[in-house]
């Protein structure tokens, strides 16, 4: 899986592209394509990272500790 810095820099790349609108409906469609399934490689990666975080408290003592992370149902 590619990380959230290419895919962010990649999905930045196409909207340039697109907002310059001198692509044919083909070509514009493709990089829409694209455009979604990169929105979504990042989505699953923030979700991945904010259950990482939440998995962690904060002691009394500053220190941090894993805790399980309840699963949805």
């Amino acid at each position: 899986m590619p990380s959230i810095e290419d895919s962010l820099k990649k999905l930045e790349i196409i909207v340039e592209q697109m907002e310059k609108g001198d692509l044919s409906l083909e070509d514009s469609l493709k990089l829409f394509e694209e455009g979604v399934g990169l929105s979504s490689v990042c989505k699953e990666l923030l979700d991945s990272a904010e259950d990482k975080v939440q998995q962690l408290i904060k002691q009394r003592d500053g220190t941090l500790k894993p805790e399980a992370f309840p699963t949805e149902r």
